[in-house]
């Protein structure tokens, strides 16, 4: 990817985040980085130095073969790309979840940020529950100051236990005043390998609600019914399983038995928006 010399002067520019590891389950937040930086030819503003953030025996180099036969190492690290939309510029950050000087590195990231002067952060997360994969994926959305939860129409975030990286930078954003919002999609615990294109594009839909932005799904439609299809046929096979996610799915059709009023809203909005402006590729 060709280099960009500035993150100054982007159109109506938002800050999309996710990062490896126990943010990630199924690799859905990540996924989401990764197929908008595909989609729109995202470049690279930078990256960090993986020496000052990461330990190699926990997030270790990569050695791969180039489509012209050349063998290449690649380091972890973590990288802020910007990708032009036709309304808006995006920029995005992606990498594993740290190791090492999490207050460094956030700062690092925090001042790219402010460069940026976003209307708004999104910070993406996944985590493994109990939701069974033949229902729609639930993605909850929230914010951590009173002021961004009123700008945005989001809960305010009452979560109190362990955190990861997007809890530090939220925390971060809170205080700068930045705008910050937080969307996490539950994956199924019994099929956490990754890759989850179901868990990916529900997260993207939602992106796509909070930035009031068509943002183009590619084949991640395809890949989500071919997924859940291939958890059927699996779950099929193992009786116990079957009757597992059976009682899983009879628990949430009691809890939620309809679509609500809001999801059957948001899917209405998110058809005239993409009608009204097909989302694009990028641009080129």
């Amino acid at each position: 990817m060709a280099q960009v010399k500035s993150l100054k002067n982007l159109r109506r520019p938002a800050v999309v985040a996710a990062f490896g590891g126990w943010n990630d389950a199924g690799d859905a937040a990540s996924g989401v980085i990764d197929h908008l930086a595909e989609i729109t030819s995202a470049k690279l503003a930078f990256a960090m130095d993986p020496d000052d953030y990461y330990d190699f025996q926990v997030n270790r180099p990569t050695i791969a073969t180039t489509s012209g036969g050349e063998r290449t190492l690649r380091w972890p690290t973590t990288e802020v790309l910007v990708a032009p939309l036709p309304e808006r510029d995006l920029v995005l950050i992606g990498g594993p979840e740290p190791n090492f000087h999490w207050r460094g590195y956030c700062a690092a990231l925090i001042s790219a940020i402010r460069t940026v002067n976003p209307e708004i952060v999104v910070l993406l997360g996944a985590m493994l529950t109990d939701a069974p994969h033949s229902r729609p994926v639930p993605v909850s959305a929230s914010t951590s100051t009173a002021e961004a939860s009123a700008a945005l129409g989001l809960e305010l975030s009452d979560y109190e236990g362990p955190s990861g990286i997007l809890s530090v930078l939220a925390a971060d954003c809170a205080v700068l005043g930045l705008p910050a919002a937080s969307l996490w999609a539950s994956v199924p615990h019994y099929v956490a390998e990754p890759p989850n294109p179901k868990a990916t594009l529900a997260l993207l839909d939602r992106l796509e609600d909070l930035l009031d932005t068509p943002l183009d799904t590619g084949d991640l439609s395809d890949q989500a019914t071919q997924w859940e299809s291939q958890v059927n046929e699996l779950a099929s096979e193992d009786s116990d399983i079957s009757a597992y996610i059976s009682a899983l799915e009879e628990r949430r059709d009691e809890a939620q038995p309809e679509p609500q009023g809001d999801a059957i809203a948001a899917e209405i909005q998110r058809y005239l928006r993409r009608r009204r402006n097909p989302p694009a590729s990028g641009i080129r």
